[in-house]
C-alpha cells in the first residue's frame, strides 16, 4: 500500500505529491518574484536578508542554497563569500532553477546550479560552512530526510538555515486567515492566472510543522544549539542549528 502525506489539505499519495509540487511551481515561476512582492508587501526581501544576517557566513565559505529557486538567498550569499567563497544554488524544479541561473547570468554572476532533490543532495559529507532552504521546506516530501541529508553535507561548525512560514501568533489569525484564503487565491488569479496554486501555498503553510516542533525535528536530524528567531508575528520564523 502506497504511503500517504499532504498536498495542502489533501491527503495524497506519497509519490504524487511531488509531481503536484512540481506542477505548482512549474506554472508560478514566471510571475514567482512579483507575487512574493505582492503577497508580502515586499517583507520577503527583509525576511532574506535577516536569515543571510544570522548565518554568520563570512567570505571565502562555502554555501548551499537548497530550493533555492530564483536565486534571492543565492545573490546575497555570493556578497558575503566574495571571490574567494562559492555558493551553490539548487532547486529540484527545473523552471524555477531556470528563473534564478537566468538572473544570475544576466547580472554577470556565475556560479554553479544543480537540480537536485533536497532529500537526495549530490554533495560530499562535511563540505558547506552553511546551508540554508529558504520557503523550500514546506514542500518536501520527507522534511526529516531532507534534514538530515542537510545536516550531512554540513562541515563541523557548520550551521543550517531554515527561513519557512510559521504559526502567527493568535491575535492576528482572523486577519491571516481571510487574507490567506480569500484574498491571496484571488491575486494569483488576476496575477499569474493561477488561484488553485496561491490556494495550495495557504494550505501548506498550515500543515508546516510550528516554531518548536521545528526546532525538535532539527535536533532529531543531528543539529546542536537550535533557535529560532519569529518575524511579522510568527508569519515566518528563521531557525538556526548548528553542526558539531
Amino acid at each position: 500500500m502506497s504511503k500517504t502525506t499532504h498536498f495542502g489539505f489533501e491527503t495524497v499519495a506519497e509519490e504524487e505529491k511531488s509531481k503536484r509540487v512540481a506542477g505548482v511551481f512549474t506554472s508560478v515561476a514566471s510571475k514567482y518574484d512579483v507575487m512574493n512582492d505582492l503577497m508580502s508587501v515586499g517583507l520577503h526581501r527583509l525576511w532574506k536578508r535577516f536569515a543571510v544576517g544570522v548565518s554568520g557566513v563570512r567570505e571565502g565559505q562555502r554555501v548551499l542554497d537548497v530550493a533555492g529557486g530564483s536565486a534571492d538567498l543565492s545573490r546575497l550569499f555570493l556578497k558575503q563569500v566574495g571571490s574567494s567563497g562559492q555558493v551553490v544554488l539548487t532547486d529540484i524544479n527545473n523552471a524555477m532553477l531556470r528563473v534564478g541561473r537566468d538572473r544570475l547570468l544576466n547580472e554577470g554572476i556565475a556560479t554553479p546550479v544543480t537540480q537536485c532533490d533536497a532529500e537526495h543532495l549530490p554533495f560530499p559529507d562535511n563540505y558547506f560552512d552553511c546551508v540554508c532552504i529558504a520557503f523550500g521546506l514546506r514542500n518536501v516530501t520527507h522534511k526529516d530526510a531532507a534534514l538530515r541529508d542537510m545536516q550531512r553535507v554540513l562541515r563541523p561548525g557548520g550551521r543550517l538555515i531554515v527561513l519557512e512560514f510559521s504559526k502567527i501568533i493568535k491575535p492576528l489569525e482572523p486577519f491571516y486567515d481571510a487574507y490567506s484564503f480569500k484574498l491571496l487565491p484571488k491575486i494569483g488569479e488576476i496575477v499569474a492566472n493561477d488561484a488553485d496554486s496561491y490556494r495550495y501555498l495557504a494550505e501548506s503553510i498550515r500543515m508546516h510543522p510550528g516554531q518548536e516542533e521545528l526546532k525538535k525535528m532539527m535536533e532529531d536530524a543531528g543539529l546542536e544549539k537550535v533557535d529560532y528567531f519569529n518575524m511579522t508575528g510568527g508569519v515566518v520564523a528563521v531557525h538556526r542549528g548548528y553542526k558539531f
